[in-house]
């Protein structure tokens, strides 16, 4: 049979590493950086979930983000750590285009908690009087199901017509896991349609919470200039520095990585910032938004303390 009527029935992702030695060592990275959002994002629902004192917005909104970090990696990340340990490489049709749906809804649901938490703590800053009247708990609620209602919207519809087109080789994919872009190459068909659905989506949605984002916290910094206190002062723009260096690192990251011109075939540099964006970030931020928070700290030494004790 020849090549363009073969249909293709799994793909080859090419991972991270073109040597033994190099993959061991990814291997033992990604499992540290694996264990570190599970223990980070455990920590931070179940500390969040049992404390009277932070049943609040703001540790709602957390406690949300922190479950959605936990599914986000674990759609990748377990079958990236199995390719780099058996050397197995090859992926089901089916699973590649479920990885990659849940890859892109819910990296679009992450970067709609992000702009939703940068809105919340502009209420609660700069509005400080009407924050409990505007932040109650059905506004919350509903804050939580739209980003996760607006993500799917967005990224069902491509993903269902990605799934229709014909795939008759080759079937090797330059990346660690099934990454949409590098899909509709491989297809057989024309995807002019598809790839402009989904550059337009990532235009509203990455740079749109961006601006949302930046806004936020800007008029925050705004805020925290009018402090007349030093100590408060430093206090507050310490936190903020490091909620919007993460916020940095992520959205450049992303937008370098999809708001671009598709580089043919995969390259190496788009693994790189797709590691960056997709693991190193998570591990940080269950330590940069909940576990530097006082108020979190001292419910984690409670609760160890207790447990220690009984």
């Amino acid at each position: 049979v020849s090549m363009n009527r073969t249909t293709v029935v799994e793909f080859v992702l090419l991972g991270l590493a073109n040597s033994r030695h190099l993959e061991i060592i990814l291997f033992l990275f990604l499992v540290i950086a694996y264990f570190l959002i599970l223990l980070g994002n455990i920590s931070v629902i179940t500390i969040t979930s049992v404390n009277n004192f932070l049943q609040t917005p703001m540790y709602y909104f957390l406690r949300n983000f922190a479950l959605l970090e936990i599914i986000f990696t674990s759609t990748f990340l377990p079958s990236t750590l199995y390719s780099l340990l058996t050397e197995k490489k090859t992926i089901s049709l089916p699973g590649c285009f479920l990885q990659m749906l849940f890859v892109y809804y819910l990296g679009t649901c992450t970067l709609l908690h992000i702009a939703v938490m940068s809105l919340d703590r502009y209420v609660a800053i700069c509005h400080p009087l009407h924050y409990t009247a505007i932040m109650n708990s059905r506004f919350c609620l509903q804050l939580i199901l739209s980003c996760w209602a607006v993500s799917f919207l967005l990224m069902f519809p491509p993903t269902i017509m990605t799934v229709q087109l014909p795939f008759c080789g080759p079937n090797v994919m330059n990346h660690f896991y099934c990454d949409a872009s590098l899909l509709l190459q491989l297809s057989c068909a024309d995807t002019g349609f598809i790839e402009e659905l989904m550059f337009i989506i990532l235009i509203i949605i990455l740079p749109g919470t961006l601006i949302v984002t930046a806004v936020s916290y800007g008029c925050i910094i705004v805020t925290i200039l009018h402090i007349p206190s030093s100590a408060g002062r430093k206090k507050a723009f310490s936190t903020c520095s490091a909620h919007v260096i993460v916020v940095m690192m992520f959205y450049s990251t992303c937008i370098y990585r999809y708001i671009r011109p598709a580089q043919r075939g995969g390259q190496d540099s788009d693994k790189v910032l797709s590691l960056f964006f997709s693991v190193l970030t998570q591990m940080l931020n269950p330590y940069i938004y909940s576990l530097r928070n006082k108020q979190v700290k001292q419910a984690l030494k409670e609760s160890i303390l207790k447990f220690s004790g009984s």
